[in-house]
């Protein structure tokens, strides 16, 4: 007997209902806006999303990274909508309200670091980054940021600085926030060793910035957009020890890498590093705007009262299915369940990487994994050309997939964590289909 599939296409992609929203789109909606998969969504559940033509496809692409718990979870639904139903906003700081401590509290017990810890809500990952950077010039009364090559923080003005794609985020935008600096990241597959990236962190800390004026190192413990790269423990450590030394106050950005996309609630935690502070956003609450920072009590309490705040921040529907969004990552063992779909997912690449050399590299915690695609594996060249094909090969049969990298050329895994073993079987299938479709 058959095994029942998940992707079910009723017309070509994108049907004619969907062509015919895109091009209402394309009339009223700001062109920089892009869409990446030209089908509109009528309804998501899990790990699939049905189009306005009712095709259902298996969405690996969770949101950009905003559903682990998957789409429409009906225990995070629910609890939005009793809160909806009792108020919508108050703002926070002028009438509060339980929601903000409960969910303060039930991140802090996550916290990956010892000792006192205190949180704040804010709407987005960028504004999470850029009141982190706000924090710690607060605590160490210093002006610098040092960021990472191929980190991505977010796009508004101090974050988008330290975002380092130019295209097609920042070409054309300055100028940018003063007192960001850059330097090397730790990426083995591109020759820059713990070493080097060390070495290159000191040297911008000693010949550029100063130590004495650097407030914040602001690092991706897996980077996101810059390829799914992991940062090495040994390399960790060594920023560890060097804001130690300087004062510094080291903040892991987990917006994209947190709430248990790599096998722990933290990317950060597999390395036995204690960060200052962290900032999350993204599965935070099923994709409903909610960022926050937690971090060490005398940092987050740096600022003066008023300091920090926003209209929106903390918005309690939001809160309210972040609460709910821990209960079920808790109840469904998620942690569990990203170790072993990312053991059946890397177990899958590293046989592709074997039959198709143009896989260059294959990595990645838990279930944040990404393939590296290149034109020669000798010289490594960088085939940004291929991933987007492969891509497209990949959407044509029902499966959506993201590229990421400096280069565009990787293709990263950000399925729900909910995805059950039938549905992830079918798509790895569909995924391998598009591979050998692209590559031959």
């Amino acid at each position: 007997m058959a095994a029942t599939r998940t992707i079910d296409l009723r017309t070509d992609l994108p049907g004619p209902r969907s062509r015919e929203i895109v091009a209402r789109i394309e009339r009223s909606v700001a062109s920089p806006l892009a869409l990446t998969f030209p089908v509109v969504a009528a309804e998501a559940r899990g790990v699939t999303i049905t189009d306005v033509d009712g095709n259902t496809l298996i969405d690996f692409t969770g949101g950009v990274g905003c559903l682990n718990v998957g789409h429409s979870n009906a225990q995070v639904v629910a609890a939005a909508q009793e809160q909806l139903e009792r108020f919508s906003h108050t703002d926070f700081t002028i009438v509060p309200y339980e929601t903000y401590a409960t969910l303060a509290e039930r991140l802090l017990h996550y916290a990956p670091f010892s000792g006192p810890g205190k949180a704040a809500f804010f709407n987005a990952g960028t504004e999470a980054v850029e009141n982190a950077v706000k924090f710690a010039r607060a605590y160490t009364k210093r002006p610098a940021v040092i960021a990472f090559e191929g980190a991505f923080h977010g796009r508004t003005l101090l974050a988008l600085t330290m975002t380092a794609k130019a295209k097609p985020y920042k070409d054309g935008l300055g100028p940018f926030a003063p007192e960001v600096y850059r330097t090397a990241f730790p990426y083995e597959y591109r020759g820059i060793s713990t070493a080097d990236a060390l070495e290159a962190l000191e040297r911008t800390i000693a010949e550029d910035a100063g130590a004495e004026n650097v407030a914040a190192i602001v690092i991706e413990p897996v980077l996101g957009e810059g390829g799914f790269v992991p940062a090495p423990p040994e390399f960790l450590a060594g920023v560890r020890r060097i804001c130690d030394d300087n004062g510094i106050v080291f903040v892991a950005d987990e917006v994209q890498s947190g709430f248990g996309r790599t096998g722990t609630f933290f990317a950060i935690e597999q390395s036995g590093i204690e960060p200052d502070l962290v900032v999350v956003a993204k599965s935070i609450a099923m994709g409903l705007p909610l960022s926050g920072v937690i971090g060490r009590t005398e940092i987050m309490d740096a600022p003066p009262p008023g300091g920090i705040g926003g209209t929106y921040v903390g918005n309690p529907v939001a809160q309210a299915a972040a609460v709910a969004v821990l209960d079920v990552i808790e109840e469904e063992n998620l942690l569990d369940r990203a170790r072993s779909t990312g053991e059946t997912m890397r177990a899958r690449m590293l046989a592709w990487q074997e039959r198709w050399p143009r896989i260059g590299d294959v990595r990645g915690p838990g279930a944040m994994l990404a393939l590296e695609l290149v034109a020669d594996p000798e010289t490594k060249d960088p085939a940004p050309d291929l991933a987007k094909a492969v891509v497209e090969a990949a959407f044509e049969r029902g499966l959506l997939l993201l590229t990421c990298g400096v280069h565009g050329n990787c293709i990263r895994v950000l399925a729900p964590l909910v995805v059950g073993d039938a549905e992830l079987e079918e798509a790895l299938g569909v995924w391998e289909e598009a591979l050998d479709a692209s590559l031959g």
